[in-house]
C-alpha cells in the first residue's frame, strides 16, 4: 500500500503536477488561488516560513522540494550557501535546477528515509510535502528531518489539518453555492483506485495527532501559516472588498496565533533541536 501510494505521487508529478501548461504556470498552480485579489495575502503568508527558520546557514534542506515553485520559496534560503533540493519526482528536480540553478543541490529521495547525515543541516523547509506520504509514515518523516538538523537549529513545516474547524464551518455555505450555481457536490477522492485521478494522494492530520504523535517525541510549535483554504478565497473573496478583507483576516492571524494556528486550513510547524 505504502509503495503503491509512492508510485502514484512520483507518477504524477513527473507527468503531470510538475509539466508546465500554455500560460507557463505549472499544473500544480491551480491548487492555489492566483486572483490578484488574492495575492497579497498569498505573498505575505508564503514568507511566514521564514518567521520559523534561522536565516543563515551552510546547507538548507529542502525536504519535497518541488521546483521551488514561488518566488517567495527562493527566499528561504538566501541566507544559505547551498539549498538541497529532494524530491521523488525527476521532473520536479528538473524544474528546481532551472530555477536556482548553482545555488541548489538535487537529490532524489524518500521523505521518510533521507539520505543525510545526521545533524547534516542549518535548516530545513517542507511545502506541502509531507501530506503525501501515508499517514503512518509521518512520523518517520519529521524523525528524519529533525535528525538531520544540526543542534540548535529549526525547520519550518507547512501541511494541512485534516477538517480544519474554520474551513468545515463554511461547508455547508459552499455546497449551496455549488448547489445554486448548477454544479455537483464535490465528490471525495479515491486516489488509488482511480484510472485517472484529477490529483495525487494526500493524508492529513489533526492538530491532537501532531501534538501527540510528533509533539511528544521532539520540540514543536504550532504556528498559523495561511488560516484561508484556497476553496473558501475562491468562493468569497471577491475583487470589491476582497483585499481589505484579507488584511483584517492577516491581521487576525498575527493577534491570536494560537486559534488560527489550530483552526485554519494551513499551519506552520516549527521544529526546534
Amino acid at each position: 500500500m505504502i509503495n503503491d501510494t509512492k508510485q502514484k505521487v512520483r507518477e504524477f508529478y513527473d507527468e503531470v503536477g510538475w509539466q508546465q501548461e500554455d500560460d507557463g504556470l505549472y499544473q500544480n498552480a491551480r491548487y492555489e488561488d492566483l486572483r490578484p485579489v488574492s495575492r497579497e495575502y498569498i505573498h505575505k503568508t508564503r514568507l511566514r516560513v521564514l518567521n520559523g527558520l534561522i536565516p543563515t546557514g551552510r546547507f538548507l534542506l529542502d525536504a519535497g522540494s518541488g521546483p521551488v515553485q514561488y518566488e517567495e520559496y527562493k527566499s528561504y534560503s538566501a541566507g544559505y550557501q547551498k539549498r538541497v533540493c529532494l524530491d521523488i519526482s525527476i521532473q520536479a528536480l528538473r524544474e528546481a535546477r532551472a530555477r536556482i540553478g548553482d545555488h541548489g543541490l538535487f537529490v532524489v529521495g524518500d521523505l521518510a528515509n533521507l539520505p543525510f547525515k545526521q545533524e547534516a543541516f542549518g535548516g530545513a523547509v517542507s511545502m506541502h510535502a509531507i501530506h503525501h506520504l501515508a499517514l503512518t509514515e509521518h512520523p518517520r518523516a519529521y524523525a528524519e528531518i529533525h535528525r538531520v538538523l544540526a543542534v540548535g537549529k529549526t525547520a519550518a513545516i507547512i501541511n494541512g489539518w485534516h477538517e480544519p474547524r474554520l474551513t468545515m464551518a463554511f461547508e455547508p455555505l459552499i455546497g449551496l453555492r455549488r448547489k445554486l450555481s448548477g454544479r455537483s457536490a464535490k465528490k471525495k477522492k479515491e486516489w488509488l483506485s482511480e484510472e485517472d485521478p484529477a490529483g495525487t494522494f494526500v493524508q492529513k492530520m489533526t492538530p491532537e495527532w501532531l501534538k501527540r504523535e510528533i509533539g511528544s517525541k521532539m520540540n514543536i510549535e504550532i504556528k498559523p501559516w495561511r488560516s484561508l483554504s484556497t476553496r473558501f478565497l475562491r468562493w468569497f473573496v471577491r475583487p470589491f472588498g476582497g483585499r481589505m478583507f484579507l488584511k483584517f483576516i492577516f491581521w487576525l492571524e498575527d493577534v491570536f496565533p494560537k486559534f488560527f494556528a489550530e483552526n485554519g486550513q494551513y499551519p506552520l510547524i516549527v521544529i526546534k533541536k
